[in-house]
């Protein structure tokens, strides 16, 4: 096989799931527990621990508090043990609350 014919191979990250997090929970101090009795949270860990190639995009506004916001719950994610390689980052201009969005990578 060579270079070009590498370039066949994609990976594309398709939508399966998204929720947005409930935003009482930065209203008080945050514990394992109370991050896992988000509904989004629960779903977005049961979607990881079921498939191998699934992945959490952790979808936040462009201020600063929902950026902390975000970083705080992918630490709070690698602490439930998920795999912070299957965690990621994105800035959503738009976005309000933070939202969790699992994606499975697909092999074409």
């Amino acid at each position: 096989m060579n270079g070009c014919n590498l370039m066949w191979i994609v990976l594309l990250a398709l939508p399966v799931r998204a929720a947005d997090l409930a935003p009482e929970l930065w209203d008080r101090p945050r514990s394992a527990q109370a991050v896992m009795a988000q509904p989004a949270v629960r779903q977005a860990v049961a979607a990881c621990q079921a498939s191998g190639a699934a992945r959490i995009v952790i979808i936040h506004g462009p201020r600063q508090e929902a950026q902390l916001q975000a970083e705080e719950l992918r630490a709070w994610l690698v602490a439930l043990a998920v795999d912070g390689a299957r965690l990621q980052l994105r800035t959503d201009r738009a976005a309000t609350l933070l939202r969790l969005e699992v994606t499975e990578q697909v092999k074409e």
